[in-house]
């Protein structure tokens, strides 16, 4: 995939944080018991020893966290909840589910935004296909608006939060960078084109804005290696999810809160844009999932060639694949599991010729090409 990569070390932002302020009973044998009440007493410790390791392995995990499949590439599932409260908006519901704007509002395209109502059904998107980058640190998927992390010190977990990223402007750039500094309670200093479009409209904007409600970067701010991009918090959170920053990333208040505190400083972050994402399912179904691409980075893609790429590359022999629902998940990214192949597929009328990966990504190759040598 064609994506765009650093031109310098400063973003369009010019954000500048001051450091404020941060930093059961053991059981003992009987003498006198017998060897049947011994052998009865060991029987009823080891159901119980196993009877707790199932519990531990089906606890709750904390918000964000999912254990990584053993096979396959796809984690969470998806659920609905009836609407309870009247007053809850469908956004409120994005973030007690740990679900962006973006991502609730295309699951639920039927569904008022603001006036949901009660008895509504919700459907909650919470399934992820891992994106494809090496698990490792944090990897933060552009146009799915979702950050995904790696503990290195919990190898079994991922864990995910949805974000926001650069609006139209001021695009968050991709590649690889790593954490620095971590800030808690910071300052902000409004960069000054920032300031110079507030004074144009009247609203002269303050040089320095102290830690508070009125903060945009919230209580929590981990600072990278590219001077003027953090991952942050905010004091708007409804816009999470959503394009909506200068470049930075947004998370709700209690996600960056929690990463702040776990996440070590210089840990590796692969900002990257793959709004077409495949894996396998634990069943072996072959899924797909589609997002809208930024904008700055359509130049010069090739959506269907490279969804065929990535599928190329997930599959070790040939399969049949129905190109029509492949097309049709670029065209229509709303980030809906489709399954292409495997048990869960649905049966599609039989073709003479079946669609091969191999074959039709030639053939994607050859019509790219050409195409491309006609501009010229």
């Amino acid at each position: 995939m064609n994506t765009r990569h650093f031109l310098n070390l400063w973003g369009p932002t010019s954000l500048a944080v001051l450091l404020a302020a941060s930093l059961s009973s053991p059981v003992y044998a009987d003498p006198s018991n017998t060897q049947e009440q011994a052998s009865n007493e060991q029987t009823m410790l080891d159901e119980v020893a196993v009877a707790s390791a199932e519990q531990a392995a089906h606890r709750e995990l904390p918000r964000g966290h999912f254990n990584l499949p053993e096979t396959g590439d796809i984690i969470g599932e998806y659920y609905t909840i009836t609407v309870e409260d009247p007053e809850e908006t469908l956004i409120d519901i994005a973030r007690r589910h740990n679900i962006g704007f973006e991502e609730i509002r295309m699951a639920n395209p039927d569904v008022s935004l603001w006036v949901p109502g009660e008895g509504t059904e919700v459907v909650i998107p919470a399934q992820y296909i891992l994106p494809p980058a090496p698990r490792e640190g944090v990897v933060i998927n552009l146009s799915e608006l979702r950050l995904y992390y790696y503990p290195a010190n919990n190898p079994g977990i991922v864990e995910t939060y949805p974000v926001s990223v650069g609006r139209d402007g001021f695009a968050t750039p991709v590649g690889i960078t790593r954490t620095t500094i971590k800030v808690k309670d910071p300052a902000w200093a409004p960069p000054a084109s920032m300031r110079r479009e507030a004074a144009a409209r009247g609203e002269p904007a303050p040089a320095i804005v102290p830690p508070g409600p009125n903060n945009p970067l919230g209580r929590h701010a981990i600072l990278l290696a590219m001077p003027s991009y953090l991952i942050h918090g905010t004091n708007r959170p409804d816009g999470v999810g959503m394009r909506a920053s200068r470049g930075c990333i947004r998370m709700y208040p209690e996600d960056i809160e929690s990463l702040y505190d776990r996440l070590p400083s210089g840990t590796q972050v692969n900002l990257m844009d793959a709004p077409f994402k495949a894996g396998w399912g634990a069943d072996g179904t072959l899924f797909v999932q589609s997002y809208p691409q930024l904008e700055e980075n359509t130049e010069g893609a090739t959506p269907l060639h490279d969804a065929l790429a990535r599928l190329s590359d997930l599959v070790e022999d040939q399969v049949t694949v129905d190109e029509e629902q492949i097309k049709r998940a670029i065209e229509e990214p709303n980030g809906r599991f489709i399954a292409l192949y495997g048990p869960q597929a649905q049966e599609t009328a039989p073709i003479e010729a079946p669609v091969q990966l191999e074959g039709l990504l030639e053939e994607v190759e050859i019509s790219t090409a050409v195409h491309l040598e006609g501009e010229a």
